[in-house]
């Protein structure tokens, strides 16, 4: 069937966090938002009418997970990206950053370093510092023309430190990378070398933009497997996120019982009787949404990038290789860290995303998010225009 992201949904006093929280966010709710990393376009059918049919039913009890949901989600990795996974090896999270959280709760201690590459999602940094005594290692991701590449000189350095995980974004939110492998054979090389596990974040994975290929951390070799836990989830790909579902992959029992134990304790190892089968009916039937929802992501990006370079040349924009986020160079605008927040609230009227919460020693970076409908973002752009514009004269 013929999706239509055109359409206009109105999310507001839905308690939808994108709509209803601009306020605590914004301090104001006369904006338009592109921030959270949230869509708003309709799902698929198939997940639509999968959810209907449990609803019909008029019993949510206690749900169990069957052997088909881990075994679709393994249909949907091995289709898309080439990726053989043992569903005994699977374990159920209520989300990523849940997960990544508890990963570095069981897996460190008081005192022990976790390295991240930054500009990186600011949760990365919440969920080492919400534990007592876990410090950030920050590499820097080296920036040139608004392309990013790992710095691997800086890299091994702080590998020698010793950090206990490596929090691993892949594909790379915000600056949109989708790594090559010859990258990903340096960087596991060195983790290696260093004996460092790594823990994929790999949410992003399924939004793969001009014909990029994701490679999955863990399909580098099988020493790399060994060490290396990886994060998926449909619900980033699928717009489910209020489902609450994600899956973690395993190297090994030992540390699969670890992490399921901590779950078991706080008794959530059931699961949500709507996101089960979404995320059943979305790894079986979704392909044809996500193709034509990737077609209408580029398009807007092109939009956006041709806007600035014609209309507002102080703002840069550079084509990501994955995700529905544009990580936007604001230097040219010549405003500070605060004067750049308080402008794009305050004359644009536009909520984005500070990049200051993706590196905290980062100035002039905002990032965007385009999965609207086009005639949205249109206006959102137009403001942002002439809000420039009277900076200008300013």
């Amino acid at each position: 069937m013929q999706y239509d992201f055109d359409k206009i949904i109105d999310r507001s006093n839905s308690n939808a966090a994108k709509y209803d929280e601009r306020f605590k966010k914004f301090e104001r709710d006369d904006l338009i938002p592109l921030w959270i990393a949230d869509m708003d376009f309709e799902t698929a059918q198939p997940i639509i009418d999968a959810i209907k049919k449990r609803a019909d039913q008029g019993i949510y009890g206690y749900t169990s997970r069957p052997t088909s949901y881990y075994e679709s989600i393994c249909e949907w990795q091995k289709r898309h990206h080439n990726w053989d996974i043992d569903p005994k090896q699977m374990s159920f999270a209520p989300g990523i950053v849940p997960a990544l959280s508890e990963l570095v709760r069981e897996f460190t201690e008081p005192g022990d370093y976790v390295l991240i590459q930054t500009p990186v999602y600011p949760e990365f940094y919440d969920v080492i510092e919400a534990w007592d005594g876990r410090k950030v290692l920050e590499n820097q991701l080296f920036e040139q023309g608004g392309y990013y590449t790992m710095d691997f000189a800086d890299l091994e350095e702080k590998l020698k430190m010793r950090p206990k995980l490596f929090l691993f974004c892949s594909p790379h939110n915000p600056v949109g990378r989708v790594w090559k492998k010859k990258e990903l054979k340096a960087m596991t090389d060195l983790c290696i070398r260093f004996d460092v596990p790594i823990v994929s974040d790999e949410i992003h994975s399924d939004f793969l933009l001009w014909g990029n290929e994701h490679i999955p951390t863990a399909t580098i070799s099988k020493e790399v497997a060994s060490r290396t836990i990886s994060c998926i989830s449909s619900t980033k790909t699928f717009n489910l996120a209020g489902l609450q579902a994600a899956s973690v992959v395993f190297p090994n029992k030992e540390w699969k019982h670890r992490f399921d134990s901590f779950w078991g304790a706080l008794d959530i190892h059931r699961n949500n009787c709507f996101s089960l089968v979404a995320v059943e009916a979305a790894c079986r039937y979704g392909d044809e949404w996500l193709k034509q929802l990737i077609a209408y992501l580029q398009e807007n990006m092109l939009f956006v990038r041709e806007f600035c370079r014609t209309e507002i040349p102080e703002i840069k924009v550079n084509l990501p290789e994955s995700t529905y986020l544009l990580w936007i160079d604001c230097r040219g605008l010549g405003l500070d860290r605060q004067a750049l927040w308080r402008f794009m609230i305050e004359e644009a009227k536009i909520g984005l995303n500070n990049g200051n919460d993706f590196c905290r020693s980062l100035d002039g970076f905002m990032r965007m998010n385009v999965a609207c409908s086009r005639n949205v973002l249109k206006s959102a752009m137009q403001q942002l225009k002439e809000a420039v514009v009277r900076l200008r004269i300013w």
